[in-house]
């Protein structure tokens, strides 16, 4: 009002002014400024304003706390899923020392068994062979034995008590791993829907790749192929790749990364399963070597005392194959040929896992590439000077000529 005021003085004063300025010959062009209509503007009152405020602070309020309660249920999801977690990393443990013993216990027993049995078997020949007292009782007892034995040595070869162990011991590795993620995750805060289904996937993969049972789903000892370890959900990428400068990511990185997938693949991959398939081939050849000298001994056993070649021959079966059969069988499981095995295994695994994680990354860029750069350098236990040298001499010759492994670590 006072502005509208104002100007309706301002105009009355040079309407005022102008005759007096052409009487002194002065020249002077008038404006002709229409006067403002004046009329009444309907302004808000302070009521009205404290409405509209006290609205929109309800809004901001009622988004906070549903905002907040979605996150409280997300973490109360991922508390809850921490907490089988835990228990499980309990369960892999106890049942790990259990199938340890089986291993020590089942070694020890087994062993004094057929040694049990080839001392009597070669008792019972020297007291057949001086005509001595009737030797049915210790040939009875000494085939009994081996028999036994035998049979011991087949339940044993089956379930490769060492190699559980080491089942189990991954298991409880990686489930600790898996336990560590989801405080982190919890702790930085802000977890979405997407962390739970993440964690609630790794878990029940986990779970198909170390089962506790032994009977039904129990890993197969001896396969026909040696495979990699899988024991994490598949990745399913976005289906596009996104610009390479984009997150801490560009050219160079990405290049960078394919060098790394291609040697992690063509080379610490491949290396363990070459190996893993040796272990295979020689755990295979001790696990039938060893019931077949037991059940070769108790046949001898059986047979001696009788004609004088044919009882020698017998003895010598007897004696020589229980001994033989405990050189055989502390070697495949002292010697924990089953664990090496899964061992191998399990670092192709790795190799494995580190090789889509990074094609992932490549396709979503999910992680930030400096982050993501450090964390592979860590994992194959080199600098990222040394890494980025891995990478950049890859490309100029081809893998097969490349005598350096990616992983420092094992």
């Amino acid at each position: 009002m006072t502005t509208l005021q104002t100007s309706a003085i301002l105009q009355s004063s040079m309407y005022s002014a102008a005759p007096s300025l052409l009487k002194k010959g002065k020249v002077m062009a008038i404006l002709d400024i229409p006067k403002p209509r004046t009329r009444n503007i309907p302004l808000p009152n302070l009521q009205e304003l404290e409405l509209g405020r006290d609205f929109i602070t309800s809004l901001n309020t009622t988004f906070a706390q549903k905002q907040a309660k979605t996150n409280s249920l997300v973490i109360a999801k991922l508390y809850t899923i921490l907490e089988a977690v835990a228990d499980r990393v309990e369960m892999h443990k106890n049942i790990g020392e259990q199938r340890k013993n089986w291993n020590s216990l089942l070694l020890t027993s087994i062993n004094g068994i057929t040694l049990a049995a080839a001392t009597m078997s070669g008792i019972a020949a020297t007291t057949a062979a001086v005509g001595g007292a009737p030797v049915v009782a210790l040939k009875m007892s000494s085939t009994l034995l081996f028999l036994a034995a035998t049979g011991m040595l087949l339940i044993m070869n089956k379930i490769q008590p060492s190699q559980l162990v080491e089942e189990q011991r991954n298991a409880t590795r990686l489930f600790q791993q898996l336990q560590k993620q989801i405080e982190t995750s919890i702790n930085i805060g802000n977890p979405t829907d997407r962390d739970v289904n993440e964690a609630m996937q790794k878990v029940l993969a986990l779970d198909k790749a170390y089962p506790l049972p032994l009977l039904g789903v129990m890993l197969e000892k001896f396969p026909s192929n040696v495979e990699a370890a899988v024991w994490w959900p598949r990745r399913h990428g976005s289906g596009q790749a996104t610009s390479a400068d984009y997150n801490g990511w560009n050219a160079k990185l990405e290049k960078e990364m394919r060098s790394i997938v291609e040697v992690l693949k063509k080379k610490d991959e491949e290396e363990y399963l070459r190996l893993g398939r040796k272990a295979l081939k020689l755990n295979k050849t001790l696990a039938i070597s060893g019931p077949f000298l037991t059940g070769l001994a108790a046949i001898g056993s059986a047979f001696v005392g009788s004609s004088s070649y044919f009882g020698l021959l017998a003895a010598t079966f007897g004696v020589v194959g229980g001994g033989l059969a405990s050189v055989v069988n502390t070697l495949e499981h002292g010697g924990q040929i089953g664990m090496v095995f899964e061992m191998y295994r399990s670092n192709a695994g790795f190799f494995k896992l580190m090789e889509e994680s990074i094609e992932s990354n490549l396709m979503d860029r999910q992680e930030n590439g400096e982050l993501f750069e450090m964390k592979v350098a860590l994992q194959l236990g080199r600098s990222l000077s040394n890494l980025r040298d891995l990478a950049s001499s890859t490309p100029s010759r081809k893998v097969q000529d490349i005598h350096e492994f990616g992983s420092k670590l094992f």
